[in-house]
């Protein structure tokens, strides 16, 4: 007997008869004698309703009362699907946030998982029932709702399934698993049948949006075992435990045969550069500047300081978050007295693309491949970052399928045959 938490996504909780198809997947597994427990986000497209009408009720709204208007869509998907998995004779219940309890912290709209008290749960394993679980939520000390941030429900299943000490953790998606790329762009992506959680980590932090970035940082610290499956498969389908999507586990469970040089190439283009001219070249100039932006909790990725025309002076370039580019620009203008910077020039028409792969470790020539793949092809490199297992550089929005396509078939990551 295993123990699995089984996650379903919003598209895949779109109305009864998709609620239906997961309560059948459900059973298959209770069938094969697993102690399961569910966790579901909510309808596709809820959450946006949601957030609406608390915008459309005020647009100054308390966010304690914003978390319990948003997270009441993982609500209505956990007690349907509970009443399906009835239905198809499956003991079932669900469990809400604060009926466990999941302790989190009290950022409200974006707080982080604390402990989970399992003892309601496992009981509820021990009589042979599923639990569902709603994804995205939580609770305070203080007994108020709270909600994880937007894909919040990966980090929820990633939580529940340490805290019970599950065996792995199924992550059900509208993709079959995670791929060397975009295969909308390049149709030639392979399918990984294994993934590190420190390439995942990566792949998830550069723009893969096959999972959350916190899910993964946190499936790591706990080391649960994690697989990402498609819900859009019949009823034919395999079995989870043989492997049809892709592992998320550690290093040591990737042998040598597995192992390339890069697992994947990402890409972001959610990305704004800024430059700053003209900043003067003395001590403390560069912390001015990003004093400001980290009092305002705004990331900043790539960093170029270039010595400037003018003698005793330099350009700073870097990039943030497209979504933090206004926010960005407003903290930089006020602080622009102290930084002393001369113009301020942004850019949303760019794109970050990444390269990851723990081979970097023991292979030198990743980043030379990079720069002369994109040279050939006459592809100018605006910026670039690197960290252990991972090369990223900044192109022109306009050359991403381009960049993509090219580095693809030059680390050798193209599949030898594609179904037509």
């Amino acid at each position: 007997m295993a123990r699995i938490v089984m996650k379903f996504g919003g598209t895949s909780m779109a109305g009864m008869e998709r609620i239906r198809s997961v309560a059948a997947r459900v059973k298959r597994e209770v069938e094969a004698g697993n102690q399961v427990a569910v966790v579901v986000s909510a309808m596709a497209g809820e959450t946006d309703r949601l957030v609406g009408f608390c915008r459309e009720a005020s647009s100054l709204y308390d966010p304690k009362e914003y978390d319990v208007v948003v997270s009441a869509g993982e609500q209505v998907t956990s007690g349907l699907l509970a009443i399906a998995l009835q239905a198809a004779g499956v003991p079932a219940r669900s469990w809400l946030g604060w009926q466990l309890p999941i302790h989190t912290s009290d950022a409200h709209a974006s707080a982080r998982i604390g402990t989970i008290d399992t003892v309601a749960l496992d009981a509820s394993l021990a009589r042979g029932e599923v639990a569902v679980i709603p994804g995205f939520q939580g609770v305070t000390d203080d007994h108020r709702i709270t909600t994880l941030g937007r894909g919040g429900s990966d980090t929820s299943a990633v939580a529940v399934a340490a805290a019970m000490k599950a065996d792995r953790c199924d992550i059900y998606t509208d993709v079959d698993g995670v791929y060397t790329t975009d295969p909308r762009i390049v149709p030639r992506a392979r399918k990984l049948k294994r993934v590190t959680y420190e390439e995942m980590l990566e792949l998830a932090s550069v723009g893969a949006k096959v999972l959350q970035t916190r899910s993964v940082g946190l499936a790591m610290k706990e080391q649960v075992r994690v697989q990402v499956l498609s819900s859009f498969t019949g009823p034919d389908a395999p079995m989870a435990d043989t492997l049809p999507g892709t592992m998320i586990v550690g290093e040591e469970e990737i042998d040598d045969v597995e192992r390339q040089l890069i697992t994947g190439i990402a890409h972001d283009k959610n990305e704004a550069k800024i430059t700053l001219t003209a900043v003067p070249d003395t001590p403390g100039a560069v912390a001015a500047i990003f004093e400001p932006l980290a009092g305002s909790n705004i990331n900043v990725d790539m960093i170029i300081q270039n010595i400037a025309h003018n003698a005793g002076s330099t350009d700073v370039t870097f990039t943030v978050p497209q979504a933090d580019l206004a926010r960005s620009i407003e903290a930089l203008n006020q602080a622009r007295a102290k930084i002393g910077f001369a113009e301020l020039v942004h850019d949303t028409r760019v794109a970050k693309i990444s390269v990851v792969g723990v081979g970097m470790r023991s292979h030198a020539g990743v980043a030379s491949t990079m720069f002369t793949t994109l040279g050939a092809r006459a592809i100018n490199i605006q910026a670039i970052s690197t960290s252990e297992i991972k090369v990223s550089v900044l192109i022109h929005e306009d050359e991403t399928e381009l960049a993509v396509r090219v580095l693809h078939t030059a680390y050798g990551l193209d599949a030898e045959d594609v179904a037509a």
